[in-house]
Protein backbone atom coordinates (compact mmCIF):
# COMPACT_ATOMS: atom_id res chain seq x y z
CA UNK A 1 0.00 0.00 0.00
CA UNK A 2 1.27 3.56 -1.04
CA UNK A 3 -0.44 6.92 0.20
CA UNK A 4 -0.34 10.06 2.44
CA UNK A 5 -2.39 11.13 5.01
CA UNK A 6 -2.88 15.20 5.05
CA UNK A 7 -3.34 16.23 8.07
CA UNK A 8 -3.37 20.02 10.03
CA UNK A 9 -3.34 21.52 13.10
CA UNK A 10 -7.18 22.33 13.23
CA UNK A 11 -9.88 22.96 10.62
CA UNK A 12 -10.62 25.88 7.83
CA UNK A 13 -6.77 25.46 7.69
CA UNK A 14 -6.21 24.60 3.92
CA UNK A 15 -5.83 20.61 3.71
CA UNK A 16 -8.22 20.07 1.23
CA UNK A 17 -6.59 23.05 -0.92
CA UNK A 18 -3.36 21.22 -0.92
CA UNK A 19 -5.40 17.69 -0.93
CA UNK A 20 -7.09 19.42 -4.40
CA UNK A 21 -3.89 20.75 -5.45
CA UNK A 22 -1.99 17.42 -5.09
CA UNK A 23 -4.60 15.73 -7.14
CA UNK A 24 -4.46 18.18 -9.65
CA UNK A 25 -0.53 18.03 -9.93
CA UNK A 26 -0.16 14.69 -9.66
CA UNK A 27 -2.81 13.94 -12.46
CA UNK A 28 -1.17 16.72 -14.64
CA UNK A 29 1.95 14.83 -14.63
CA UNK A 30 0.60 11.64 -15.92
CA UNK A 31 0.94 9.97 -12.32
CA UNK A 32 -1.68 7.47 -11.23
CA UNK A 33 -3.44 9.51 -7.88
CA UNK A 34 -6.38 8.48 -5.68
CA UNK A 35 -8.16 10.44 -2.98
CA UNK A 36 -10.61 10.17 -0.03
CA UNK A 37 -12.17 12.34 2.37
CA UNK A 38 -14.04 9.59 4.12
CA UNK A 39 -15.32 11.75 7.06
CA UNK A 40 -16.74 14.98 6.30
CA UNK A 41 -19.15 17.16 8.52
CA UNK A 42 -20.80 20.51 7.94
CA UNK A 43 -22.42 19.11 4.52
CA UNK A 44 -25.71 18.51 3.34
CA UNK A 45 -25.88 15.41 0.25
CA UNK A 46 -28.66 18.31 -1.94
CA UNK A 47 -25.69 21.03 -1.32
CA UNK A 48 -22.50 19.36 -2.56
CA UNK A 49 -21.29 21.89 -5.09
CA UNK A 50 -18.04 23.93 -3.84
CA UNK A 51 -17.62 21.42 -0.60
CA UNK A 52 -14.21 19.98 0.47
CA UNK A 53 -15.75 16.78 -1.52
CA UNK A 54 -16.21 18.78 -4.89
CA UNK A 55 -12.77 20.45 -4.92
CA UNK A 56 -10.91 16.72 -4.26
CA UNK A 57 -13.60 15.43 -7.29
CA UNK A 58 -12.22 18.13 -9.04
CA UNK A 59 -8.87 17.78 -8.55
CA UNK A 60 -9.38 13.90 -9.79
CA UNK A 61 -11.08 14.99 -12.91
CA UNK A 62 -13.62 13.47 -11.55
CA UNK A 63 -17.68 14.76 -12.16
CA UNK A 64 -19.88 15.17 -9.08
CA UNK A 65 -22.00 12.75 -9.10
CA UNK A 66 -23.59 10.74 -6.47
CA UNK A 67 -21.31 8.01 -7.05
CA UNK A 68 -18.24 9.88 -6.61
CA UNK A 69 -19.61 11.67 -3.33
CA UNK A 70 -20.36 8.32 -2.41
CA UNK A 71 -15.87 7.43 -3.18
CA UNK A 72 -14.63 10.15 -1.80
CA UNK A 73 -16.92 11.02 1.27
CA UNK A 74 -19.06 8.00 2.03
CA UNK A 75 -19.09 9.35 5.95
CA UNK A 76 -21.10 12.25 6.01
CA UNK A 77 -22.79 14.81 8.69
CA UNK A 78 -24.59 17.68 8.75
CA UNK A 79 -23.48 19.59 11.56
CA UNK A 80 -19.89 21.71 11.27
CA UNK A 81 -18.29 19.89 14.66
CA UNK A 82 -15.94 16.78 15.52
CA UNK A 83 -17.39 13.61 14.05
CA UNK A 84 -18.18 12.55 17.63
CA UNK A 85 -20.49 15.34 18.63
CA UNK A 86 -21.74 15.99 14.42
CA UNK A 87 -23.04 12.29 14.56
CA UNK A 88 -24.65 12.35 18.16
CA UNK A 89 -27.08 15.18 16.71
CA UNK A 90 -28.04 12.73 13.91
CA UNK A 91 -28.55 9.55 17.22
CA UNK A 92 -25.42 8.01 15.41
CA UNK A 93 -22.07 6.81 15.61
CA UNK A 94 -19.50 6.70 13.70
CA UNK A 95 -18.29 3.57 12.40
CA UNK A 96 -14.94 3.78 12.84
CA UNK A 97 -13.96 0.06 12.01
CA UNK A 98 -16.04 0.98 8.65
CA UNK A 99 -13.77 3.93 8.20
CA UNK A 100 -10.08 2.53 8.30
CA UNK A 101 -11.91 -0.81 6.14
CA UNK A 102 -12.40 2.07 3.49
CA UNK A 103 -9.60 3.37 3.39
CA UNK A 104 -7.69 0.21 3.18
CA UNK A 105 -9.56 -1.00 0.52
CA UNK A 106 -8.30 2.23 -1.38
CA UNK A 107 -5.05 1.94 -0.62
CA UNK A 108 -4.98 -1.75 -1.76
CA UNK A 109 -6.79 -1.17 -5.34
CA UNK A 110 -4.80 1.72 -5.82
CA UNK A 111 -1.03 2.45 -6.60
CA UNK A 112 -1.08 5.87 -4.60
CA UNK A 113 -4.06 7.00 -2.52
CA UNK A 114 -4.53 10.37 -0.36
CA UNK A 115 -6.17 10.13 2.69
CA UNK A 116 -7.32 13.49 4.06
CA UNK A 117 -8.28 13.93 7.24
CA UNK A 118 -11.38 15.61 9.54
CA UNK A 119 -10.29 18.63 11.86
CA UNK A 120 -6.80 18.74 13.05
CA UNK A 121 -4.62 15.76 14.06
CA UNK A 122 -6.14 15.39 17.49
CA UNK A 123 -10.21 15.54 16.75
CA UNK A 124 -12.37 13.22 18.22
CA UNK A 125 -13.99 11.12 15.76
CA UNK A 126 -15.31 8.84 18.67
CA UNK A 127 -15.46 8.48 22.28
CA UNK A 128 -12.54 6.64 21.86
CA UNK A 129 -10.66 7.26 18.91
CA UNK A 130 -8.94 10.66 17.95
CA UNK A 131 -7.82 11.39 14.07
CA UNK A 132 -4.06 10.34 15.25
CA UNK A 133 -5.77 6.76 16.07
CA UNK A 134 -6.80 6.37 12.68
CA UNK A 135 -3.51 7.97 11.16
CA UNK A 136 -1.85 5.09 13.11
CA UNK A 137 -4.25 2.31 12.49
CA UNK A 138 -3.42 3.22 8.27
CA UNK A 139 0.45 3.37 8.94
CA UNK A 140 0.74 6.30 6.76
CA UNK A 141 3.34 8.90 6.43
CA UNK A 142 1.32 12.56 7.32
CA UNK A 143 1.47 15.86 5.65
CA UNK A 144 0.89 18.49 7.97
CA UNK A 145 -0.91 22.08 7.17
CA UNK A 146 -0.49 24.55 9.23
CA UNK A 147 -1.74 28.42 8.64
CA UNK A 148 0.63 31.39 9.10
CA UNK A 149 -1.61 33.39 11.67
CA UNK A 150 -0.40 34.76 14.71
CA UNK A 151 -0.01 31.90 17.21
CA UNK A 152 0.22 28.88 14.40
CA UNK A 153 4.45 28.45 15.63
CA UNK A 154 3.22 26.59 19.08
CA UNK A 155 0.38 24.68 17.68
CA UNK A 156 2.35 23.96 15.11
CA UNK A 157 5.39 23.07 17.78
CA UNK A 158 2.56 21.15 19.41
CA UNK A 159 1.02 19.01 16.77
CA UNK A 160 4.23 17.96 15.78
CA UNK A 161 6.04 16.92 19.34
CA UNK A 162 2.28 15.57 19.70
CA UNK A 163 2.38 12.78 16.71
CA UNK A 164 5.94 12.28 17.32
CA UNK A 165 5.41 10.85 20.84
CA UNK A 166 3.07 8.69 19.04
CA UNK A 167 5.52 7.39 16.69
CA UNK A 168 3.80 9.41 13.88
CA UNK A 169 5.90 9.93 11.23
CA UNK A 170 5.33 13.26 9.20
CA UNK A 171 7.00 13.68 5.90
CA UNK A 172 6.92 17.81 5.56
CA UNK A 173 5.04 20.70 6.62
CA UNK A 174 2.85 22.65 4.00
CA UNK A 175 2.14 26.18 5.56
CA UNK A 176 -0.75 27.46 3.86
CA UNK A 177 -1.30 31.44 4.41
CA UNK A 178 -3.97 32.98 6.21
CA UNK A 179 -6.42 35.21 5.74
CA UNK A 180 -5.67 38.49 7.77
CA UNK A 181 -7.22 38.89 10.86
CA UNK A 182 -8.84 42.23 12.21
CA UNK A 183 -6.59 43.69 14.63
CA UNK A 184 -4.41 40.56 14.90
CA UNK A 185 -0.97 41.29 13.06
CA UNK A 186 0.07 39.41 10.04
CA UNK A 187 3.15 37.37 10.59
CA UNK A 188 5.58 37.20 8.21
CA UNK A 189 5.10 34.36 5.99
CA UNK A 190 9.15 33.72 4.94
CA UNK A 191 10.02 33.75 8.68
CA UNK A 192 7.17 31.95 10.13
CA UNK A 193 8.63 29.24 7.66
CA UNK A 194 12.03 29.42 9.15
CA UNK A 195 11.12 29.32 12.70
CA UNK A 196 8.81 26.13 11.94
CA UNK A 197 11.92 24.30 10.06
CA UNK A 198 14.11 25.31 12.84
CA UNK A 199 12.20 24.01 15.83
CA UNK A 200 10.75 21.19 13.87
CA UNK A 201 13.19 20.21 11.58
CA UNK A 202 11.30 19.01 8.95
CA UNK A 203 10.97 19.84 5.45
CA UNK A 204 8.95 23.16 5.16
CA UNK A 205 6.69 24.75 2.01
CA UNK A 206 4.28 27.86 1.70
CA UNK A 207 1.73 28.27 0.09
CA UNK A 208 0.50 32.16 -0.50
CA UNK A 209 -2.88 32.96 -0.44
CA UNK A 210 -4.97 32.45 -3.52
CA UNK A 211 -8.17 33.43 -4.16
CA UNK A 212 -10.69 32.47 -6.76
CA UNK A 213 -12.53 29.44 -7.89
CA UNK A 214 -10.20 26.66 -7.55
CA UNK A 215 -7.81 28.65 -6.63
CA UNK A 216 -5.62 25.17 -5.93
CA UNK A 217 -4.73 24.82 -9.82
CA UNK A 218 -2.32 27.64 -9.56
CA UNK A 219 -0.51 26.48 -5.87
CA UNK A 220 3.30 26.16 -6.25
CA UNK A 221 4.87 22.94 -7.22
CA UNK A 222 4.11 20.48 -4.16
CA UNK A 223 5.13 17.12 -5.61
CA UNK A 224 8.91 17.71 -4.50
CA UNK A 225 7.34 17.00 -0.81
CA UNK A 226 6.23 13.27 -1.63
Amino acid sequence: MSGLFITSTGTEIGKTFVTAALCHQLCAAGKPVSALKPVISGIEDDKMAGTDTAAIADGLGLPLSRDVVDLISPFRFRAPLAPVMAAKLEGRTLDYGAVIDTCKAALAANPFTIIEGVGGSFVPMTEDRLVADWIADLALPSLLVTGSYLGTISHTIATVDAMRQRGLPITAIIISESAPTGGDPHPDLTETAAQITRWCQLPVATVRRLEGDRAWRHAPDLLTLL
